[in-house]
């Protein structure tokens, strides 16, 4: 009998966490449903905005706690942890300039231009990468079945477009990407410098840092700025 017990009580708490992350996960949404325009436009913000605050949220809040650590603190396991995350080189949290460096990279990316680059890269939710793989970011992968295979990849080429298993993961991916990697390095210091003078976190100011997101460079940062403009997104920053 308490065996029986031990397994429903087993099932019953696999049921329950499954649950819990059909409550937390937005479900899968197929924009090709709505009509192009307005229509469509308000579900992609409908969907992704609220995503996008909250995962702001948990970075704004992270890094509240690694500001209020004093400097005996600086490396505890979960600091050394997310230095390693963030690639912070040699972490050591006694020296300034690797603190300084996690300080910078750890931070909220704008609303307004999460969202300008979610509609640019998967065409307002409708590209076959956003609706096979829940990629709105145009992410690549390195490693054989890691994602899509693009299907006008290059003779030679390795990369596929990485497999997300929701909107959220995308999202998170996203901004990861933007906070740690080497080549968005201008857009981390434009933050750090609106930080320093105390003004909002603009998304079209930090679009200047996104040169080498995409090969069409100023013309890109240009195309996400109209349309954070066009699109009045502004207030969400």
């Amino acid at each position: 009998m308490n065996k029986k017990i031990s397994v429903i009580i087993v099932l019953l708490i696999a049921v329950i966490a499954l649950v819990i992350v059909f409550i937390l996960t937005p479900p899968a949404i197929d924009f090709t449903a709505y009509e192009a325009g307005q229509a469509r436009k308000d579900a992609f913000v409908g969907h992704f905005q609220p995503i996008i605050a909250e995962e702001n949220t948990r970075l704004r809040a992270l890094r509240k706690e690694l500001l209020a650590l004093d400097e005996t603190s600086r490396n505890k396991s979960w600091v050394q942890d997310l230095a390693i995350k963030y690639r912070v080189e040699d972490y050591d949290g006694t020296k300034a300039a690797h603190w300084d460096e996690l300080l910078i990279k750890v931070g909220a990316i704008p609303v307004s231009l999460s969202l300008a680059q979610a509609a640019n890269e998967s065409s307002w939710g409708t590209s076959r990468f956003a609706r096979v793989a829940n990629n709105f970011f145009g992410h690549w992968c390195f490693e054989k079945g890691c994602g899509v295979v693009p299907n006008s990849r290059n003779a030679g080429a390795s990369h596929e477009v990485a497999d997300f298993d929701s909107s959220v993961d995308s999202v998170k991916s996203y901004m990861l990407n933007l906070n740690r990697h080497y080549a968005y390095t201008q857009l981390r210091a434009i933050r750090n410098e609106l930080r320093s003078n105390q003004q909002s976190l603009s998304g079209a100011a930090m679009a200047g840092g996104l040169v080498g997101y995409s090969e069409r460079g100023e013309a890109y940062i240009e195309e996400l700025r109209e349309m954070i403009r066009f699109n009045q997104w502004a207030q969400f920053d």
